[in-house]
């Protein structure tokens, strides 16, 4: 999954294929099978990919053709680590909230000694 990616807002469907090795067809399937990425369409109703976009269907490629993984299996997948993700980053700004208000109960504990 070391394809370069342009230093662009959005991207063709020509492009995202070219850069990814993924066939025009393949991506808009998964399109249709993983609701993960749904580019936008342009006023001429062209795809517009975005970095996150390419960065997904790497993933799901690397799922696909290299780990061996079915549709599902990518899917379950993909869930999970988002779930995880989402589950980490909450933990983590739990964790920041209850040191902030041990600091300010520090201080407020400082004032009334």
């Amino acid at each position: 999954m070391n394809a370069e990616i342009p230093d662009k807002l959005f991207f063709k469907i020509g492009e995202v294929a070219s850069i990814t090795g993924v066939k025009p067809h393949v991506l808009r399937y998964w399109e249709s099978e993983f609701g993960s990425f749904s580019p936008s369409k342009s006023r001429t109703q062209q795809r517009q990919y975005q970095k996150k976009d390419i960065e997904l269907i790497l993933q799901l490629k690397d799922l696909l053709y290299n780990q061996g993984f079915t549709i599902a299996g990518a899917r379950k997948t993909l869930k999970a680590a988002k779930k995880n993700k989402m589950t980490s980053v909450s933990v983590k700004s739990d964790r920041e909230h209850l040191l902030q208000l041990r600091e300010e109960l520090r201080d407020l504990r400082a004032l009334f000694r």
